[in-house]
Protein backbone atom coordinates (compact mmCIF):
# COMPACT_ATOMS: atom_id res chain seq x y z
CA UNK A 1 0.00 0.00 0.00
CA UNK A 2 2.85 2.52 0.75
CA UNK A 3 4.25 2.32 -2.77
CA UNK A 4 0.85 3.59 -4.37
CA UNK A 5 0.43 6.25 -1.62
CA UNK A 6 4.28 6.99 -2.38
CA UNK A 7 3.37 9.60 -5.17
CA UNK A 8 0.07 11.09 -3.52
CA UNK A 9 0.88 13.22 -0.99
CA UNK A 10 -2.45 14.17 -0.25
CA UNK A 11 -4.04 10.74 -0.36
CA UNK A 12 -1.48 9.79 2.53
CA UNK A 13 -2.18 12.82 4.44
CA UNK A 14 -6.11 11.58 4.22
CA UNK A 15 -5.09 8.30 5.24
CA UNK A 16 -3.20 9.41 8.50
CA UNK A 17 -6.25 11.38 9.46
CA UNK A 18 -8.15 8.51 8.83
CA UNK A 19 -6.10 5.84 11.16
CA UNK A 20 -5.78 8.48 13.95
CA UNK A 21 -9.16 8.92 13.83
CA UNK A 22 -10.01 5.17 14.63
CA UNK A 23 -7.50 5.19 17.24
CA UNK A 24 -9.29 8.17 18.55
CA UNK A 25 -11.82 6.05 18.75
CA UNK A 26 -10.46 2.98 20.24
CA UNK A 27 -8.93 4.84 22.87
CA UNK A 28 -12.57 6.12 23.61
CA UNK A 29 -13.62 2.25 23.59
CA UNK A 30 -10.77 1.65 26.65
CA UNK A 31 -11.32 4.27 28.35
CA UNK A 32 -15.18 3.55 28.72
CA UNK A 33 -15.07 -0.52 29.54
CA UNK A 34 -16.21 -2.30 32.49
CA UNK A 35 -14.03 -4.66 33.28
CA UNK A 36 -10.25 -5.17 33.08
CA UNK A 37 -10.06 -3.65 29.77
CA UNK A 38 -11.52 -1.08 31.35
CA UNK A 39 -8.22 -0.10 33.93
CA UNK A 40 -5.41 1.94 32.88
CA UNK A 41 -1.74 2.04 34.40
CA UNK A 42 0.93 4.19 33.25
CA UNK A 43 0.38 6.21 29.99
CA UNK A 44 -3.45 4.46 29.72
CA UNK A 45 -5.32 7.13 32.15
CA UNK A 46 -7.80 8.71 30.22
CA UNK A 47 -7.45 12.57 28.93
CA UNK A 48 -10.36 14.67 28.64
CA UNK A 49 -13.80 14.58 29.57
CA UNK A 50 -15.31 12.96 27.37
CA UNK A 51 -11.64 10.72 26.48
CA UNK A 52 -11.95 11.68 22.40
CA UNK A 53 -9.16 12.40 20.22
CA UNK A 54 -8.06 16.08 19.23
CA UNK A 55 -9.77 18.11 16.59
CA UNK A 56 -6.54 17.83 14.00
CA UNK A 57 -7.01 14.31 14.53
CA UNK A 58 -3.60 13.45 16.37
CA UNK A 59 -3.49 11.09 19.31
CA UNK A 60 -1.93 13.57 21.93
CA UNK A 61 -0.48 12.36 25.82
CA UNK A 62 -2.97 12.28 28.16
CA UNK A 63 -4.04 15.54 30.09
CA UNK A 64 -4.21 13.86 33.48
CA UNK A 65 -1.59 12.33 35.15
CA UNK A 66 -0.83 8.69 34.88
CA UNK A 67 -2.28 6.49 37.71
CA UNK A 68 -0.27 3.31 38.82
CA UNK A 69 -1.20 0.30 40.86
CA UNK A 70 1.09 -2.05 42.20
CA UNK A 71 -1.13 -4.77 41.07
CA UNK A 72 -1.29 -5.75 37.40
CA UNK A 73 -4.50 -4.93 35.62
CA UNK A 74 -6.54 -8.40 35.35
CA UNK A 75 -4.10 -10.14 37.81
CA UNK A 76 -5.24 -13.54 39.23
CA UNK A 77 -3.46 -15.65 41.87
CA UNK A 78 -2.44 -12.43 43.91
CA UNK A 79 -1.21 -12.97 47.15
CA UNK A 80 -3.67 -12.36 50.24
CA UNK A 81 -0.85 -10.31 51.75
CA UNK A 82 -0.80 -7.87 49.31
CA UNK A 83 -1.62 -4.12 50.27
CA UNK A 84 -2.69 -2.76 47.46
CA UNK A 85 -1.03 0.46 46.77
CA UNK A 86 -1.93 3.20 43.92
CA UNK A 87 -0.23 6.45 43.15
CA UNK A 88 -0.32 9.44 40.69
CA UNK A 89 3.15 10.27 38.59
CA UNK A 90 1.84 14.07 39.47
CA UNK A 91 -0.71 15.92 40.75
CA UNK A 92 -2.43 14.52 43.62
CA UNK A 93 -5.43 11.57 43.56
CA UNK A 94 -8.81 12.60 44.21
CA UNK A 95 -11.08 9.46 45.23
CA UNK A 96 -9.66 6.04 45.63
CA UNK A 97 -11.50 3.07 46.36
CA UNK A 98 -10.91 -0.87 46.68
CA UNK A 99 -13.67 -2.98 47.12
CA UNK A 100 -15.05 -6.33 46.43
CA UNK A 101 -18.83 -7.80 46.74
CA UNK A 102 -17.70 -8.38 50.56
CA UNK A 103 -16.61 -4.94 51.26
CA UNK A 104 -14.70 -2.24 50.65
CA UNK A 105 -10.59 -2.29 51.65
CA UNK A 106 -9.27 0.83 53.85
CA UNK A 107 -7.12 2.81 53.28
CA UNK A 108 -5.49 6.40 53.39
CA UNK A 109 -4.20 8.85 50.82
CA UNK A 110 -0.49 10.19 52.17
CA UNK A 111 0.16 13.30 53.30
CA UNK A 112 0.68 14.89 49.73
CA UNK A 113 -2.16 12.88 48.23
CA UNK A 114 -0.17 11.51 45.64
CA UNK A 115 -0.13 7.96 46.70
CA UNK A 116 -3.40 5.63 49.14
CA UNK A 117 -2.10 2.52 51.07
CA UNK A 118 -4.34 0.39 51.99
CA UNK A 119 -4.25 -0.53 55.82
CA UNK A 120 -6.32 -4.06 55.21
CA UNK A 121 -5.09 -7.05 53.47
CA UNK A 122 -7.13 -8.97 51.04
CA UNK A 123 -9.66 -12.17 51.14
CA UNK A 124 -8.61 -15.26 49.09
CA UNK A 125 -10.77 -16.42 45.93
CA UNK A 126 -12.04 -13.05 45.75
CA UNK A 127 -12.14 -10.51 43.17
CA UNK A 128 -11.50 -6.46 43.74
CA UNK A 129 -12.11 -3.21 41.92
CA UNK A 130 -9.92 -0.49 41.94
CA UNK A 131 -10.81 2.78 41.25
CA UNK A 132 -9.17 6.52 40.99
CA UNK A 133 -9.06 9.44 40.34
CA UNK A 134 -6.09 12.10 40.02
CA UNK A 135 -5.63 15.90 39.45
CA UNK A 136 -2.80 18.03 38.32
CA UNK A 137 -4.13 21.61 37.82
CA UNK A 138 -3.89 20.88 33.99
CA UNK A 139 -5.98 18.01 33.79
CA UNK A 140 -7.75 15.15 35.24
CA UNK A 141 -7.93 11.49 34.61
CA UNK A 142 -8.93 8.23 36.03
CA UNK A 143 -8.63 4.45 36.58
CA UNK A 144 -10.62 1.56 36.48
CA UNK A 145 -9.43 -1.74 37.04
CA UNK A 146 -9.59 -5.43 38.07
CA UNK A 147 -7.53 -8.16 40.28
CA UNK A 148 -8.61 -11.88 41.34
CA UNK A 149 -6.81 -12.98 44.74
CA UNK A 150 -5.44 -16.23 45.32
CA UNK A 151 -8.07 -18.99 46.71
CA UNK A 152 -7.16 -20.87 49.72
CA UNK A 153 -8.17 -23.78 51.65
CA UNK A 154 -8.54 -24.06 55.13
CA UNK A 155 -5.06 -26.20 55.90
CA UNK A 156 -3.23 -22.81 53.66
CA UNK A 157 -5.02 -20.95 56.64
CA UNK A 158 -3.70 -20.25 59.99
CA UNK A 159 -6.64 -19.64 62.85
CA UNK A 160 -5.78 -17.13 66.04
CA UNK A 161 -7.59 -18.09 68.78
CA UNK A 162 -6.88 -15.83 72.30
CA UNK A 163 -7.07 -15.93 75.93
CA UNK A 164 -8.80 -14.32 77.71
CA UNK A 165 -11.84 -13.91 76.68
CA UNK A 166 -13.23 -10.37 75.33
CA UNK A 167 -14.97 -8.86 78.48
CA UNK A 168 -13.41 -11.33 80.72
CA UNK A 169 -11.82 -10.32 84.23
CA UNK A 170 -8.87 -12.26 85.28
CA UNK A 171 -6.02 -12.38 87.79
CA UNK A 172 -3.19 -10.50 88.12
CA UNK A 173 -1.57 -13.56 86.79
CA UNK A 174 -3.00 -13.91 83.76
CA UNK A 175 -1.28 -14.24 80.42
CA UNK A 176 -2.50 -13.30 77.31
CA UNK A 177 -2.40 -17.00 75.18
CA UNK A 178 -2.47 -16.72 71.36
CA UNK A 179 -3.01 -20.26 69.62
CA UNK A 180 -2.68 -21.19 65.93
CA UNK A 181 -4.46 -24.09 64.88
CA UNK A 182 -2.01 -24.09 62.02
CA UNK A 183 1.88 -23.67 62.81
CA UNK A 184 3.01 -20.50 62.19
CA UNK A 185 6.78 -20.87 60.52
CA UNK A 186 7.46 -16.98 60.37
CA UNK A 187 7.19 -16.30 63.92
CA UNK A 188 8.88 -12.51 63.60
CA UNK A 189 6.40 -11.26 61.04
CA UNK A 190 3.63 -12.65 63.05
CA UNK A 191 4.29 -10.87 66.08
CA UNK A 192 5.10 -7.62 64.26
CA UNK A 193 1.20 -8.17 63.78
CA UNK A 194 0.09 -9.02 67.48
CA UNK A 195 -0.06 -5.92 69.71
CA UNK A 196 -0.68 -5.46 73.78
CA UNK A 197 -1.61 -2.26 75.16
CA UNK A 198 -2.42 -1.24 78.62
CA UNK A 199 -3.64 1.29 80.66
CA UNK A 200 -1.90 2.09 83.00
CA UNK A 201 1.34 0.92 80.63
CA UNK A 202 3.26 -2.32 81.80
CA UNK A 203 6.45 -3.69 79.74
CA UNK A 204 6.25 -6.88 78.67
CA UNK A 205 6.91 -9.41 76.15
CA UNK A 206 5.89 -12.13 73.28
CA UNK A 207 6.95 -15.57 74.31
CA UNK A 208 6.95 -18.26 71.72
CA UNK A 209 6.33 -21.79 72.76
CA UNK A 210 6.61 -23.29 69.68
CA UNK A 211 5.19 -22.64 65.82
CA UNK A 212 1.16 -23.00 67.31
CA UNK A 213 1.58 -20.90 70.78
CA UNK A 214 2.49 -17.40 71.51
CA UNK A 215 2.30 -16.03 75.37
CA UNK A 216 2.66 -12.18 76.43
CA UNK A 217 2.90 -11.78 80.26
CA UNK A 218 4.03 -8.15 82.00
CA UNK A 219 7.31 -7.58 83.35
CA UNK A 220 5.40 -8.44 86.86
CA UNK A 221 2.22 -9.26 87.82
CA UNK A 222 -0.56 -7.19 86.24
CA UNK A 223 -1.16 -4.26 88.34
CA UNK A 224 -5.26 -4.52 89.44
CA UNK A 225 -7.61 -2.94 87.69
CA UNK A 226 -5.44 -2.72 84.85
CA UNK A 227 -7.35 -2.36 81.13
CA UNK A 228 -5.78 -4.61 78.87
CA UNK A 229 -6.05 -4.54 74.38
CA UNK A 230 -5.41 -7.39 72.51
CA UNK A 231 -4.85 -6.62 68.45
CA UNK A 232 -4.12 -9.60 66.43
CA UNK A 233 -4.16 -7.82 62.88
CA UNK A 234 -2.77 -11.26 61.44
CA UNK A 235 -5.37 -11.29 58.27
CA UNK A 236 -3.73 -12.16 55.34
CA UNK A 237 -0.46 -11.92 56.99
CA UNK A 238 2.35 -14.21 55.58
CA UNK A 239 3.11 -17.33 58.12
CA UNK A 240 5.30 -19.27 55.87
CA UNK A 241 5.67 -22.17 53.96
CA UNK A 242 2.41 -21.15 52.12
CA UNK A 243 0.22 -20.39 54.86
CA UNK A 244 -1.73 -17.06 55.67
CA UNK A 245 -3.76 -15.62 58.72
CA UNK A 246 -7.07 -16.24 58.39
CA UNK A 247 -8.71 -13.48 60.42
CA UNK A 248 -7.83 -10.73 62.95
CA UNK A 249 -8.92 -11.06 66.67
CA UNK A 250 -9.33 -7.94 68.97
CA UNK A 251 -9.89 -8.92 72.52
CA UNK A 252 -10.42 -6.12 75.34
CA UNK A 253 -9.87 -7.73 79.29
CA UNK A 254 -9.72 -6.31 82.66
CA UNK A 255 -7.60 -6.99 85.34
CA UNK A 256 -9.64 -7.68 88.95
CA UNK A 257 -8.49 -7.71 92.30
CA UNK A 258 -4.29 -8.89 93.06
CA UNK A 259 -5.35 -12.49 94.64
CA UNK A 260 -2.16 -14.12 95.60
CA UNK A 261 -2.73 -18.03 97.58
CA UNK A 262 0.52 -18.96 99.14
CA UNK A 263 1.07 -22.82 99.66
CA UNK A 264 3.73 -24.34 101.74
CA UNK A 265 3.79 -27.99 101.71
CA UNK A 266 6.09 -28.25 104.72
CA UNK A 267 3.80 -26.69 106.96
CA UNK A 268 0.65 -27.99 105.03
CA UNK A 269 -1.26 -24.49 105.06
CA UNK A 270 -2.06 -21.69 102.19
CA UNK A 271 -2.63 -18.33 103.29
CA UNK A 272 -4.82 -16.31 101.07
CA UNK A 273 -3.62 -12.80 100.27
CA UNK A 274 -6.15 -10.06 98.37
CA UNK A 275 -4.47 -6.88 97.40
CA UNK A 276 -1.39 -7.58 99.74
CA UNK A 277 -3.89 -8.09 102.90
CA UNK A 278 -4.01 -11.87 104.23
CA UNK A 279 -7.07 -13.35 104.25
CA UNK A 280 -7.24 -16.34 105.97
CA UNK A 281 -4.73 -19.29 106.17
CA UNK A 282 -6.11 -22.55 105.39
CA UNK A 283 -5.02 -25.82 106.51
CA UNK A 284 -3.67 -27.87 103.17
CA UNK A 285 -3.12 -31.38 102.13
CA UNK A 286 -0.26 -31.70 99.13
CA UNK A 287 1.17 -35.17 97.07
CA UNK A 288 2.54 -37.69 98.80
CA UNK A 289 6.06 -39.34 98.10
CA UNK A 290 5.43 -40.33 94.59
CA UNK A 291 3.07 -37.88 93.96
CA UNK A 292 4.82 -34.69 94.86
CA UNK A 293 3.16 -31.43 93.90
CA UNK A 294 5.61 -29.31 91.89
CA UNK A 295 6.86 -26.14 93.60
CA UNK A 296 6.65 -22.61 91.33
CA UNK A 297 4.43 -20.35 90.59
CA UNK A 298 1.09 -21.65 89.31
CA UNK A 299 -1.85 -19.84 87.66
CA UNK A 300 -5.63 -20.99 88.07
CA UNK A 301 -6.59 -22.03 84.18
CA UNK A 302 -10.28 -23.08 84.94
CA UNK A 303 -12.44 -23.76 87.20
CA UNK A 304 -15.48 -26.44 87.95
CA UNK A 305 -18.13 -26.51 90.88
CA UNK A 306 -17.88 -30.29 90.27
CA UNK A 307 -15.45 -32.42 88.46
CA UNK A 308 -15.10 -36.39 88.13
CA UNK A 309 -11.43 -36.90 88.98
CA UNK A 310 -10.10 -40.72 87.48
CA UNK A 311 -6.71 -41.95 88.05
CA UNK A 312 -6.21 -43.30 84.51
CA UNK A 313 -6.19 -40.04 83.22
CA UNK A 314 -3.02 -39.14 85.04
CA UNK A 315 -1.52 -42.73 84.66
CA UNK A 316 -2.22 -44.45 87.22
CA UNK A 317 -4.31 -47.57 85.73
CA UNK A 318 -7.51 -49.11 87.24
CA UNK A 319 -7.02 -51.99 89.84
CA UNK A 320 -3.62 -50.45 91.47
CA UNK A 321 -3.68 -49.69 94.73
CA UNK A 322 -3.43 -45.99 93.94
CA UNK A 323 -5.98 -46.05 91.63
CA UNK A 324 -9.37 -43.65 92.05
CA UNK A 325 -12.39 -42.18 90.45
CA UNK A 326 -14.00 -39.78 92.27
CA UNK A 327 -17.43 -38.38 90.09
CA UNK A 328 -17.84 -35.65 92.14
CA UNK A 329 -15.09 -33.17 93.37
CA UNK A 330 -16.22 -30.47 94.48
CA UNK A 331 -15.11 -26.67 94.03
CA UNK A 332 -12.02 -27.85 91.46
CA UNK A 333 -9.78 -25.20 90.14
CA UNK A 334 -7.14 -26.86 87.77
CA UNK A 335 -3.28 -25.54 87.95
CA UNK A 336 -1.48 -27.71 85.41
CA UNK A 337 -2.46 -29.37 82.50
CA UNK A 338 -0.71 -32.81 83.90
CA UNK A 339 -3.57 -32.89 86.71
CA UNK A 340 -2.95 -30.85 89.58
CA UNK A 341 -6.30 -28.93 91.28
CA UNK A 342 -7.12 -26.99 94.33
CA UNK A 343 -10.56 -28.94 95.17
CA UNK A 344 -12.30 -29.92 98.18
CA UNK A 345 -11.65 -32.90 99.87
CA UNK A 346 -13.71 -34.00 102.95
CA UNK A 347 -12.10 -37.46 102.91
CA UNK A 348 -8.52 -36.08 104.12
CA UNK A 349 -9.88 -33.40 106.64
CA UNK A 350 -8.22 -35.02 109.51
CA UNK A 351 -4.24 -34.88 107.75
CA UNK A 352 -5.08 -31.04 106.26
CA UNK A 353 -2.62 -29.04 108.32
CA UNK A 354 -0.25 -32.21 109.30
CA UNK A 355 0.40 -34.65 106.85
CA UNK A 356 0.72 -34.71 102.61
CA UNK A 357 -1.45 -37.45 101.70
CA UNK A 358 -3.21 -36.69 98.12
CA UNK A 359 -1.63 -37.41 94.61
CA UNK A 360 -0.57 -34.25 93.83
CA UNK A 361 -3.59 -31.48 94.48
CA UNK A 362 -3.96 -29.67 97.05
CA UNK A 363 -6.54 -30.84 99.42
CA UNK A 364 -8.96 -28.00 101.42
CA UNK A 365 -11.91 -29.43 103.62
CA UNK A 366 -15.44 -28.47 101.84
CA UNK A 367 -16.21 -24.78 103.37
CA UNK A 368 -12.47 -23.42 102.92
CA UNK A 369 -12.43 -25.11 99.27
CA UNK A 370 -16.06 -22.83 98.50
CA UNK A 371 -15.05 -20.03 100.08
CA UNK A 372 -11.79 -20.18 97.91
CA UNK A 373 -13.81 -21.05 95.13
CA UNK A 374 -16.16 -18.21 95.36
CA UNK A 375 -13.64 -15.33 95.68
CA UNK A 376 -11.08 -17.03 92.85
CA UNK A 377 -11.03 -16.32 88.93
CA UNK A 378 -9.02 -17.74 85.88
CA UNK A 379 -5.47 -16.01 86.06
CA UNK A 380 -5.43 -15.75 89.80
CA UNK A 381 -1.60 -16.70 91.16
CA UNK A 382 -0.87 -20.08 93.75
CA UNK A 383 2.92 -19.52 94.90
CA UNK A 384 4.09 -23.28 95.85
CA UNK A 385 6.85 -23.76 98.23
CA UNK A 386 8.70 -26.82 100.23
CA UNK A 387 9.13 -29.51 97.49
CA UNK A 388 11.82 -30.33 95.49
CA UNK A 389 10.16 -30.67 92.25
CA UNK A 390 9.98 -27.86 89.90
CA UNK A 391 7.12 -26.61 88.01
CA UNK A 392 7.88 -26.58 84.47
CA UNK A 393 7.05 -23.65 82.21
CA UNK A 394 4.25 -25.95 79.36
CA UNK A 395 2.58 -27.43 82.29
CA UNK A 396 -0.11 -24.89 82.67
CA UNK A 397 0.57 -21.20 82.43
CA UNK A 398 4.03 -21.44 83.83
CA UNK A 399 5.09 -18.04 82.58
CA UNK A 400 6.21 -17.03 85.72
CA UNK A 401 8.73 -19.69 85.98
CA UNK A 402 10.90 -18.15 84.35
CA UNK A 403 12.71 -14.56 84.83
CA UNK A 404 11.85 -11.52 82.59
CA UNK A 405 14.95 -11.29 81.11
CA UNK A 406 15.18 -15.13 80.00
CA UNK A 407 11.21 -14.67 79.22
CA UNK A 408 12.20 -12.08 76.12
CA UNK A 409 14.36 -13.96 74.70
CA UNK A 410 11.74 -16.49 72.93
CA UNK A 411 10.19 -13.22 71.48
CA UNK A 412 10.39 -13.83 67.98
CA UNK A 413 11.66 -10.12 67.44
Amino acid sequence: MSQRLSGRASARRLAAVALAGVLGVSLVACSGGDGDAGGQRRGDATGSADGGATGAGVAEKPSGPAIDVNVKRGASAVPVSTLVEVSAESGSLGEVTVSSPEGTVEGALSDDGASWTASDRLEPGTTYTVRATADDGEGSSQLRQRFTTADLTLAEQTYPSVAPLDGETVGVGMPVIVTFDVAVTDRAEFERHMTVTSQPAQEGSWYWLNGNEAHWRPKSYWRPGTEVSVDVDVNGVDAGDGIYGQEDRDVDFTVGDAHIYQVDAKTHQMKVFSNGKLLRTIPITTGKPGFTTRSGTKVIIEKFDSKRMNSETVGIPQGSSEAYDIDNVQWAMRLTYSGEFIHAAPWSVGSQGNANVSHGCTGLSTENAKWLYDMSRRGDVVEYTGTDREMTFDNGYGDWNTSFADYRTHSAL
